[in-house]
């Protein structure tokens, strides 16, 4: 066997590690593959420059986002929640109003992250909340960017009753915010979970292209000005494009009309 070749096959012994083992140290690397600590590394150096491998703040391996568009493998593994963080506080330290990540349960959006530190007033919104897709920004943001025959579906089957002053609970009214949404990347809710409240949100999409999450600022009404809303919209846009592209999403097949 070239040296080449025993280079490609131990390559794959440090991979294969991570069928059972989610992350791995240097070391912990060493200590199960029983393969020398400089053939390791310069395996390791390798595979983070071709992007199968990175390394966390913890100092532990994890496969490459890379993987993502050849199965399932690190799709199972990745954290939404790990992944979406730094950008949600990079966006809280911004503006100060509290930041919020959804993910899609059946006919639901979960509230699975908050940042709300900064603000004075907390809002309806908290870790474990569940809302319909119909009402607030963040879960009409997953809403508006499912396909036309789940949107048309869910719509059919979905009592739509007020949460609060300003709920959509008209579908042709919803219908139009969807659409307002796919051209704008972002959605806009005013008093729909909450009274005198208001939201932003932007979807989150897979490697397969599928919205699976929303992320969203949210604050008191009265300071969602236009102005103020259009510049929201446009910093959670970005904020949710690049988490998605960290799971794996090809912004190339961007969903926005």
């Amino acid at each position: 066997m070239s040296q080449k070749n025993k280079t490609v096959v131990r390559s794959m012994d440090i991979l294969e590690l991570f069928y059972d083992h989610p992350a791995l140290t240097f070391q912990e690397m060493i200590d199960i593959s029983q393969i020398p600590k400089s053939s390791v590394y310069r395996m390791i150096r390798s595979l983070e420059d071709i992007g199968f491998l990175e390394k966390g703040d913890d100092a532990k391996y994890r496969l490459g986002t890379l993987f993502l568009k050849f199965g399932h493998l690190v799709s199972s593994r990745i954290d939404l929640r790990q992944i979406a963080y730094p950008h949600m506080d990079a966006l809280h330290e911004r503006f100060h109003e509290a930041v919020n990540l959804t993910v899609r349960e059946k006919d639901e959006a979960v509230y699975i992250e908050k940042i709300d530190q900064y603000q004075r007033v907390k809002l309806y919104t908290a870790i474990g909340r569940r809302s319909p897709l119909y009402a607030g920004a963040c879960p009409r943001a997953i809403l508006s960017f499912l396909n036309e025959q789940e949107l048309r579906d869910y719509l059919e089957r979905t009592a739509l009753h007020p949460m609060a002053l300003k709920t959509m609970t008209d579908e042709t009214t919803i219908r139009y915010a969807v659409l307002q949404a796919r051209r704008d990347g972002y959605t806009v809710s005013y008093s729909e979970l909450e009274d005198h409240t208001a939201a932003v949100g932007a979807p989150i999409f897979d490697y397969r292209g599928e919205v699976i999450g929303a992320l969203s600022m949210a604050g008191l009404e009265a300071n969602y000005t236009e102005e103020i809303v259009r510049t929201y919209g446009v910093a959670v846009k970005e904020a949710a494009l690049q988490i998605s592209e960290k799971m794996g999403y090809d912004p190339s097949h961007i969903h926005y009309i």
